[in-house]
């Protein structure tokens, strides 16, 4: 890949790639997850999983599980990228239909969105938080500096698009990998063994409760976005291997970044409370003030690392809902919606960890039904996907698919009444089945467990099992039309 190659901004949009255009290998998955989960976030996840009431052991087995399974997740999906070589919110069609496909793509174009404007809008906290460590100006002004270069970068990794992003994202991982290894070598000391054994530990509402948040938190809130990075991928690559290096580099980072904040947060109480307020910053009030330029730079760099996936996958999720732009420009809309959003964020919200639980779970629970449809029609196919059809509505995928719409809907309706928020306003509705159920209503045991996301996964991906199978063997049983092709290897009896 030359680097005219890699600063040419990218004209495929929502299509499936040409195989000309084929190219990489499965490891090269690693450097984006890598890259978009290497933020110092996941440090400030130990004291957010805490909150929930659990003990130090008890918190990282759910963050263990909570981080590799919901990451597996991404893996499969990934892989329907390599069989189909087209975005996710475009293979997802053969599910939904390809306008009924229109429903997911709109909740997918909020939730990147969403996490975009999150991502961009701790990078500018961070910022600002560190030069006002340093004793300069961390007023007004360095944000709206901050915010101004930090939404370049991540617009500018949205326009020009693939090439640039892989490259980018291989830097990143390289930079902030090792800064973080100092951060981490600086800060030991502050941890407190006996302060972490005291920590009383909690029941089952709470541990489940811990493990949705964690599931939303990471793998969950990137599933919808998994196979745009392994489309270019040559469809004779290793199926395990893009599970595999998509899982693994997705997971690495988050693990030991969670490890390292339970026993940071866990140690002291007061951290934890402050980094509710700014997650970020709060973490530089224990660092060297020699240190305090590098870690911005570490935070700054692998919050864009995710946030540069966001608005590039934001933006095929926009074209998936019907948009007809180049994706480029719909990258920029998005990276308009992000700026506004962070505005917002950084100078009018009170405080950070309410807005952001809320965001999660609310998104969370939808998603979770899409991803459970999603990957019971993806271990379901024999076969790849007929291109031209993924862009049919007379073709054998449909106009709209009822079964996966129901799915979606049914889902969401009851995920929703078994889960609660802790902001008030607009969100209070939620929890409207806790009380029917016997699960003790809104302030019960049960009532933060968040039970729904699981619930809806498990109607999603059980729904689809049990009465969508027909329809994809009817749909891989179709002839291909003139000048269609397989987007995967062909399968025998088309070999024979």
């Amino acid at each position: 890949m030359d680097e005219r190659n890699t600063l040419s901004v990218e004209l495929n949009g929502i299509n499936s790639i040409d195989q000309s255009e084929h190219k990489g290998h499965p490891r090269d998955l690693f450097w984006p997850w890598f890259a978009a989960n290497v933020s110092v976030l996941g440090v400030a996840y130990g004291s957010f999983l805490l909150d929930f009431g659990i003990s130090f052991w008890q918190a990282t087995l759910v963050g263990l599980v909570g981080i590799v399974v919901s990451f597996l997740f991404c893996g499969f999906v990934a892989l329907a990228g390599k069989r189909g070589h087209a975005p996710t919110m475009t293979l997802s069609r053969a599910a939904f239909g390809v306008n009924g496909n229109r429903v997911p793509s709109a909740i997918s174009w909020l939730l990147t969105v969403g996490w975009e404007t999150v991502l961009a809008s701790l990078a500018v906290l961070a910022t600002a938080t560190v030069l006002r460590e340093l004793g300069w100006e961390g007023g007004d002004a360095t944000k709206v500096v901050a915010l101004i270069v930090v939404a370049a970068l991540i617009v500018a990794g949205g326009i020009i698009g693939f090439d640039f992003i892989m490259k980018l994202q291989m830097w990143i991982t390289i930079v902030t990998g090792v800064l973080t290894v100092v951060y981490i070598v600086l800060t030991f000391g502050q941890i407190d063994g006996a302060t972490l054994a005291a920590i009383p530990s909690g029941g089952a509402p709470q541990v489940i409760g811990g493990l949705v948040f964690m599931m939303t938190g990471f793998g969950l809130g990137w599933v919808n976005a998994a196979a745009d990075y392994s489309r270019y991928l040559p469809r004779t690559a290793s199926s395990a291997g893009v599970v595999g290096w998509t899982t693994f580099g997705a997971s690495l980072a988050p693990i030991i970044l969670l490890l390292f904040g339970l026993l940071l947060a866990g140690s002291s109480p007061e951290l934890g409370a402050a980094i509710a307020l700014d997650p970020i910053g709060a973490l530089t009030t224990i660092l060297p003030v020699w240190f305090l330029i590098p870690f911005a730079l570490t935070a700054v760099l692998g919050l864009v690392g995710g946030a540069v996936l966001d608005i590039y996958s934001s933006g095929l999720a926009l074209l998936s809902t019907g948009l007809r732009v180049p994706r480029f420009v719909a990258a920029g809309i998005d990276g308009v919606l992000m700026v506004l959003g962070s505005i917002y964020v950084v100078f009018f919200a009170a405080d950070f960890l309410g807005p952001f639980q809320g965001f999660l779970i609310t998104l969370g629970v939808p998603v979770a039904a899409w991803c459970g449809i999603f990957m019971a029609d993806v271990l379901m196919r024999r076969t790849g996907y007929a291109a031209k059809d993924l862009f049919d509505p007379a073709g054998r995928y449909g106009n709209v698919r009822v079964l996966a719409i129901v799915l979606i809907a049914l889902g969401s309706v009851i995920g929703w009444g078994m889960v609660t928020n802790g902001m008030a306003g607009w969100l209070a509705w939620q929890g409207y089945l806790l009380e029917p159920l016997g699960l003790g209503g809104r302030e019960g045991d049960w009532a933060y467990a968040n039970l729904g996301v699981l619930v809806a996964l498990v109607i999603g991906f059980g729904g689809t099992v049990l009465f969508g199978r027909g329809t994809v063997r009817r749909q891989e049983a179709l002839p291909l039309a003139g000048g269609d092709h397989l987007t995967d290897a062909q399968d025998a009896a088309e070999r024979a």
